[in-house]
């Protein structure tokens, strides 16, 4: 089994997926209000018992590395080495960038030409974005790769791009009617805009297993099947320490 964990950012998730089955088993997303640290494990846990298997079943896990919250990408590799320590047969562990994964479900579809801008909303009006290339299934991209702003610089580098955009990820209403004038750039992923329940307020509502009310909810099972092609191709996030990426300093 493999278990996959998103929790960098508000919008979490934790899926259980079956790779000799080739498919998911549970799922659960939720919005955090920076409350990862007592709501992950729990969630973990959930997702094991909705789909009735037993934590020791786990071969696989897979993690979000950032950008995202400090918090967030913190508990979410903290969690997994946990995981990892108390399982009888020592996991493979494999880290993921965000927005590779991001980027991953969207690339394949992309038309000819058309460039793939994943999105990560970083906060106070702040966007973290790449261009993903469509030749690289195994994008993982370093650091340097990364672009932050605001949207007025976010606007700025879509307008310095001649090759169609698919903007996908964590769109925002602010950001969607900025580019409206931009006829090369097309928002595709509707992101963090679904509503979710915060945790212990309204828990039918945050408890979403494989019902999914928008794109989003399907980041789990991307992340578990990004990480399975990582696996299978002997990627080299399988031997890269599995840190943090942080694009600026904790604040």
């Amino acid at each position: 089994m493999l278990l996959a964990l998103d929790v960098a950012s508000s919008i979490c998730t934790v899926a259980l997926f079956d790779p000799a089955s080739d498919r998911m088993l549970a799922e659960r997303v939720w919005r955090s209000r920076r409350r990862q640290t007592e709501e992950t494990l729990p969630a973990a846990a959930d997702v094991l018992a909705q789909a009735g298997v037993e934590v020791d079943s786990i071969r696989f896990l897979a993690v979000t590395t950032g950008p995202g919250s400090f918090t967030g990408v913190r508990i979410g590799i903290s969690v997994v080495k946990g995981i990892a320590l108390g399982l009888p047969q020592p996991p493979q562990i494999i880290g993921l960038p965000v927005l590779s994964v991001t980027a991953a479900r969207f690339v394949p579809l992309a038309v000819a030409e058309t460039v793939v801008w994943p999105l990560l909303q970083a906060g106070r009006g702040r966007f973290n974005w790449a261009a993903a290339p469509a030749d690289d299934p195994l994008w993982l991209p370093s650091v340097t790769e990364h672009c932050a702003g605001q949207v007025e610089a976010l606007v700025a580098a879509l307008q310095a791009e001649e090759r169609p955009v698919w903007l996908v990820g964590e769109l925002s209403e602010a950001l969607r009617q900025a580019v409206l004038g931009l006829a090369h750039v097309r928002c595709i992923d509707p992101g963090a805009d679904f509503e979710l329940a915060e945790q212990g307020k309204g828990a039918d509502d945050a408890v979403r297993s494989r019902e999914p009310a928008g794109m989003t909810l399907a980041r789990g099972e991307v992340l578990a099947r990004l990480a399975l092609r990582h696996l299978r191709a002997g990627s080299p996030a399988l031997t890269a320490p599995l840190q943090p990426l942080y694009l600026r300093p904790p604040q």
